[in-house]
């Protein structure tokens, strides 16, 4: 059985084709066919259209003629409707599409995909699989805004939580390296990318998460502001801006690019190392916010058993670890500096903490597509 993945992101669309032979499982398949296309409206690609069209034809080239069996979708935000994977029809994509504004960099390019897709294999069943669907384990003391109750009730404002299907995927091959069950393991996991979330895991549950109602709250990102006074918001309506400004500034032009000029995190790195001063403090403000979260979340897990770190920054940035955990000698964690350099570009999972640090500190790449693939058999089955 032939699963095709299909990543939606925000200028991005990358693509995975796993096989599944019956006696496989839900052990991630082989993985016969892979690709992205990148810089989506900045470049020669106007938008996600065109480059489902790109991914169309190289998948006509690398499956020689064969057809997949089932597709599925990374969807970022299910919202309160979506508590498990979906089988798509155009009733399921329309509840999606509604829920665009609350992740406007991710949600409207997914549908784009969702609907490009059903065109184009009408017969082919589809599954959408959503980043919110972990966290519905929040307690309500962790989701709750403290707003009144009836903005919660007719618009649904909550915390929502994102990055949920990477942070299961990394979580459970955390407690097996650890010899952990994955119903007993505690840890904080942190999601760096472009999108940063962290999560506190506890017996293999999310309780507490960074970002919320939308992917804008919490850690700094690539150009999202992370956590910022209301006040401020409120203040710059009084100044003049509207929603859409608001949107901009917020989702498109803070982050790394406000602090350092732009997004890329080697870029910012190399500037630090040679004495730039603004790429310096915004290496610091996010390393800074990112401690803090992982010491409040510790307490939130009750006792990480270990600190789980993934995504393009979390696996590739050594730099960047390194700063880290610099700051969490008070949680008793020390850095392995070797082990450090090691990790970068692993296929599996190193622990970069030394030997006497309290709390070990795992590096372990991600892989959400396999995560997608399987929730998509499960859900449809074999052919």
């Amino acid at each position: 059985m032939l699963v095709l993945v299909l990543n939606a992101g925000s200028s991005s669309l990358k693509y995975s084709v796993r096989r599944f032979d019956p006696d496989q499982s839900l052990n991630g398949g082989v993985k016969i066919a892979k690709g992205i296309v990148e810089q989506i409206g900045a470049g020669d690609v106007a938008d996600h259209l065109q480059a489902f069209d790109i991914v169309r034809g190289e998948l006509a080239e690398a499956l020689g003629g064969c057809t997949v069996d089932a597709v599925g979708h990374r969807v970022v935000h299910g919202g309160e409707r979506f508590t498990s994977p979906a089988l798509i029809d155009n009733e399921i994509i329309r509840a999606i599409e509604q829920l665009n504004e609350l992740a406007p960099l991710h949600n409207p390019p997914g549908v784009q995909c969702l609907r490009a897709a059903t065109r184009a294999w009408p017969n082919v069943p589809q599954v959408a699989v959503f980043d919110t669907t972990f966290h519905r384990t929040l307690p309500e003391a962790a989701w709750r805004y403290a707003l009144p109750d009836e903005l919660y009730r007719r618009y649904g404002i909550r915390r929502y939580g994102f990055h949920g299907t990477s942070v299961e995927y990394v979580g459970q091959r955390a407690a097996a390296l650890l010899g952990v069950p994955w119903e007993k393991f505690n840890g904080v996991i942190a999601h760096l990318g472009n999108g940063a979330s962290v999560t506190a895991v506890n017996q293999g549950r999310s309780v507490d998460t960074s970002m919320g109602f939308t992917p804008l709250e919490g850690l700094v990102m690539g150009t999202r502001s992370g956590d910022v006074d209301p006040g401020v918001l409120v203040f710059l309506l009084r100044k003049g801006y509207d929603a859409e400004k608001l949107d901009n500034l917020l989702n498109r032009n803070s982050g790394f690019k406000a602090l350092a000029g732009h997004n890329d995190m080697r870029t910012i790195t190399e500037a630090a190392a040679n004495g730039n001063e603004e790429a310096e403090l915004a290496l610091e403000t996010a390393a800074h916010r990112l401690a803090r979260y992982i010491g409040g979340y510790h307490v939130a897990c009750a006792g990480a058993q270990a600190v789980v770190l993934t995504g393009g920054i979390g696996e590739n940035s050594a730099p960047f670890r390194a700063r880290l955990l610099a700051k969490l000698g008070p949680l008793g964690i020390s850095l392995d500096a070797a082990a450090n350099e090691d990790a970068t570009g692993v296929e599996e999972g190193l622990c970069i903490s030394a030997p006497e640090s309290t709390i070990p500190v795992l590096v372990i790449p991600t892989d959400e597509e396999r995560a997608i693939a399987e929730a998509t058999l499960a859900l449809v089955g074999a052919p």
